[in-house]
């Protein structure tokens, strides 16, 4: 069943998820060669400490972490660890999100360590364009298949592929809600978006195939065919006036991701 948000209910949602922009904006300006990625972690922890929010991925399911951090062919649920240092021209993506009075925010950012590869530089502004396009297609009537092919066409046009593994979800009071959000598929009836859905939309975009296997952590998923990944995320409410982005923060109004 899909909960529809009153005004009062994005209200709240938005409080968390800018809790999640406030986050990243944060951990963007500390992405250079020679950081690793537990150092992410803590300082993720350090925030969280000064709001009421509290992490909506350490403990779930067993998820020993505040953050995700995946690198290069790893494309979500990469640990922070010490052993996983920054080198120039890598990949990273940085997947976040808390809990505030009920209520739930989710983001992903991707973003390139010092100068990298023309390759890096094309994958990361697909897959940031393919999210625009699905954020676009969040408008009352259209279709969950729309924000599908929304993605697809444009992640195919540019010779990448989309992962099928994971999709995006409903978010509210709970990190994952119905419905599922494919980033793929042909058009066919299904959901019609509603004045009051949120959806955390999230293109996961590989350079070569869309195959993805897990560690024997549990929890890292990387390219089978070992090329780079990308993975951006926010989430959006329907509403009469269009898309609203939860987890853009304020200064970025004017639609960046």
């Amino acid at each position: 069943m899909i909960e529809l948000k009153s005004p009062a209910d994005l209200e709240k949602m938005l409080r968390a998820n800018q809790v999640v922009a406030e986050t990243l904006s944060e951990l963007r300006t500390m992405i250079r060669p020679g950081v690793c990625t537990m150092e992410l972690e803590e300082r993720v922890r350090e925030l969280l400490q000064k709001t009421r929010a509290r992490s909506a991925f350490k403990g779930y399911r067993g998820f020993p972490c505040c953050l995700c951090a995946s690198l290069n062919d790893e494309v979500v649920h990469g640990i922070p660890s010490r052993n996983r240092v920054l080198k120039e021209g890598d990949l990273l993506s940085l997947d976040f999100g808390v809990e505030l009075e009920g209520w739930y925010g989710d983001a992903a950012i991707s973003l390139g360590v010092g100068r990298v590869s023309a390759e890096v530089e094309k994958l990361l502004r697909v897959t940031a364009a393919a999210l625009t396009r699905a954020i676009a297609a969040m408008q009352v009537d259209n279709r969950l298949s729309d924000i599908a092919r929304a993605v697809e066409g444009h992640v195919e046009q540019n010779g990448f592929s989309v992962v099928q593994q994971f999709v995006g979800h409903g978010i509210g009071r709970a990190m994952h809600e119905e419905p599922q959000v494919p980033n793929f598929g042909k058009p066919h009836p299904d959901y019609r978006l509603r004045e009051g859905m949120v959806l955390a939309l999230e293109p996961m975009v590989n350079a070569g195939g869309p195959e993805v296997q897990i560690d024997a952590d549990g929890w890292t998923a990387r390219t089978a065919d070992g090329s780079l990944s990308a993975h951006f995320e926010h989430s959006v409410a329907v509403t009469k006036r269009g898309p609203e982005v939860l987890s853009r923060l304020g200064s970025e109004a004017n639609g960046s991701i």
